[in-house]
């Protein structure tokens, strides 16, 4: 009797030769995706463009992107193995005819059927069909099996969730917002390393800024030609050591010879002091530093402040460091950003003065001291960024859950997540400080080439905005 194999979702159990007969069936149906095609693409290594670059597969005979051919492969397979005949079988050969594509938002069938027994070696073959929602058949074959020895019943497996991330689609993207926009000239502060010499040059020649090197000509020179660093068309100023050349550079800012900062090999202390002596660059505002994170785990971008400038912000420092990352935002087109004050707990405790900052900051933001936002605190860090836990607290919050900004209560808890989402998180980094007339694109020694120029990419969006709206 031919029987049509149901899959249980909870079960898997497989089909002994001797119980199967000919014209047995199993089916299973499913939705093609995007994210399935950049799946296999990750764990295949197979890149062709057919099947990621829309523009690419556009002009093929294709007409667009599609799956793998061995995508339908690997579903038969997972029949196979899992369903009919099940766990225990052995593949020993797949024929395969591809008739058609198989399209994003494509539902298929895939279809097994035993069509013949070799009784002296107990191999089984299987008719494969696959056919799309149209009925149109896509692929088909013949699979040959040695099915299971034995009646197997176990827990059917589930597979590990996969979590796609472009770390260079991301970077991409991100520069892609100031493409249409002409280079601005940039001090890059004493650069007598690699690679801050090197980000400073791939800044430059990538039309993010028209660098010019502030720092001991011969030096830098000699560093160069050490690691084959192209230095034609680059501007000079020479210095005798770090301290002159952070204060040239502040003053070349304040002059307006230059419209932003970018710090090479000296101790961020130094740029921050010169920048502070130089009174045309001070703003109304506290300076402070803005890191933007592209983190695998979350939808969107997400900004940390200040993790790297204003050790224990006082309550009105904290203002100003929320203004700031406000004001980034906006210059990278997000409107009424969300910002979580952070602290270790979500509600206010006396004896937790980060829970009392948090209360008076969105009693201002109330009021109209805090612009641009919306602001809610006390939260504690779960709960300003999964909903999972937002719901498990039963938090009503319109920033909870979804936060675009985290106000750490002081640099230390703020450095520490910053460098946890990088280190630990996989996520990719750019920062820069605000609160001068003039942006300074901060990098730290262990920063990446993609990070200095997002970082450079941040102080050119920022430059452009200023022109416009200068502090």
């Amino acid at each position: 009797m031919q029987t049509e194999i149901k899959i249980d979702p909870q079960w898997m159990n497989s089909y002994t030769y001797d119980q199967i007969q000919i014209g047995d069936t199993a089916k299973v149906v499913r939705t093609l995706t995007l994210e399935d095609i950049q799946a296999f693409a990750a764990v295949s290594g197979d890149t062709n463009p057919a099947h990621l670059d829309p523009a690419f597969a556009g002009a093929s005979i294709f007409h667009g992107v599609i799956a793998h051919g061995m995508w339908g492969g690997a579903l038969i397979s997972s029949v196979l193995g899992t369903t009919f005949p099940g766990p225990g079988t052995i593949y020993l050969e797949q024929q395969l005819h591809f008739s058609r594509p198989i399209r994003i938002g494509d539902t298929v069938t895939v279809s097994v059927t035993c069509s013949i027994k070799n009784d002296a070696k107990k191999i089984i073959d299987l008719d494969c069909l696959i056919v799309n929602q149209e009925g149109a058949k896509v692929m088909s074959g013949v699979a040959k099996v040695l099915a299971p020895t034995q009646a197997l019943k176990m827990p059917r497996v589930q597979a590990s969730h996969i979590t796609l991330f472009n770390p260079e689609a991301r970077h991409k993207e991100l520069l892609s917002l100031g493409a249409a926009l002409d280079p601005v000239s940039c001090a890059v502060v004493h650069p007598c390393d690699e690679d801050s010499l090197r980000g400073a040059i791939d800044s430059h020649r990538a039309g993010l800024i028209k660098a010019v090197l502030v720092g001991p000509q011969k030096r830098v020179q000699e560093l160069a030609e050490q690691f084959g660093i192209n230095l034609e068309g680059v501007q000079f100023k020479d210095t005798p050591h770090s301290h002159a050349s952070a204060a040239l550079a502040a003053e070349m800012a304040a002059s307006g010879v230059v419209e932003c900062l970018m710090k090479g090999s000296l101790h961020t202390d130094e740029v921050i002091h010169a920048v502070l002596a130089q009174t045309k660059l001070r703003t109304s505002r506290r300076m402070s530093h803005v890191f933007r994170f592209d983190v695998p785990m979350y939808s969107k971008p997400l900004f940390i402040t200040d993790a790297a400038l204003n050790i224990a912000p006082n309550l009105m420092e904290k203002k100003d460091i929320i203004q700031n990352a406000i004001s980034l935002c906006e210059i990278l087109g997000g409107a009424l950003p969300r910002v979580a004050i952070l602290a270790a707990v979500e509600t206010v405790n006396m004896g937790m003065p980060s829970t009392l900052d948090a209360a008076a900051l969105c009693k201002m933001a109330d009021r109209g001291q805090i612009t641009g936002a919306i602001l809610d605190g006390p939260l504690a860090f779960d709960n300003a960024v999964s909903p999972h836990a937002l719901q498990i607290k039963h938090i009503q919050s319109s920033v909870a859950g979804q936060a675009d900004i985290l106000l750490a209560p002081d640099l230390e808890s703020g450095n520490m997540m910053a460098k946890q989402l990088e280190y630990l998180g996989g996520a990719t980094a750019c920062g820069i400080v605000l609160g001068s007339r003039v942006p300074i694109a901060l990098t730290s020694r262990a920063d990446s080439a993609n990070t200095r120029a997002a970082s450079a990419l941040l102080a050119k969006l920022c430059a452009h905005h200023y022109r416009k709206h200068p502090l």
